[in-house]
């Protein structure tokens, strides 16, 4: 809006953030505390919390719980549900939506989910950061190619920046990576001739 950042509290800016580490946390703690921590104004707002989850992909993982919402997540209580990392993950994501937040960061987002369940966030991707900046780290080029704009960092530097198929024509490091993962999937050669 054209104020400095560091006119603003920093209260009022943290609350303006959603964000997902790679290393996210598996609180011991039941379903619906779990989600409900990434916003613990709404820990008790069961609606909002649903909400969250579906956002974030952990509504199914937790219908298929014993107690749904109530239950126990991680073993370190008694009768506790140890999750998959995966479910743990979308977990983690569904509570990045518990804030109405302008940006989100994410961390490597999908690095425990399965093809398919990584396949389904991104389909619900645009639609859930619509009217929001997203950030995303990622190595992962399936994840990376849908950015709007990429950020190639060396050394901690932006070494290159711009949409995928501008990279790939600069024929420059990104382009390199992403032919080295696509021949993973394809096999070598496969990408040869125009990208």
């Amino acid at each position: 809006d054209g104020r400095p950042l560091a006119e603003y509290p920093r209260e009022v800016l943290w609350r303006r953030f959603g964000v997902v580490l790679q290393d996210f946390v598996r609180y011991q703690f039941n379903a619906r505390e779990n989600v409900g921590l990434g916003n613990v104004a709404f820990i008790d707002d069961l609606e909002r919390i649903r909400v969250a989850a579906e956002k974030g992909g952990a509504d199914e993982t937790v219908a298929g719980l014993p107690n749904g919402w109530d239950t126990q997540l991680g073993r370190w209580f008694e009768g506790g549900v140890e999750l998959s990392m995966g479910n743990w993950q979308k977990v983690a994501v569904s509570r990045a939506f518990m804030r109405d937040a302008d940006i989100l960061i994410l961390d490597e987002p999908t690095a425990a989910l399965d093809a398919e369940a990584e396949h389904a966030l991104f389909q619900r991707f645009r639609a859930l950061t619509e009217g929001r900046m997203a950030l995303l780290i990622s190595h992962r080029f399936s994840t990376v190619r849908m950015a709007d704009r990429i950020a190639v960092l060396v050394d901690g530097r932006v070494a290159e920046l711009g949409t995928h198929e501008a990279l790939m024509a600069e024929d420059g490091r990104y382009a390199r990576l992403f032919t080295l993962q696509a021949e993973g999937y394809l096999g070598a050669g496969a990408l040869a001739g125009p990208r």
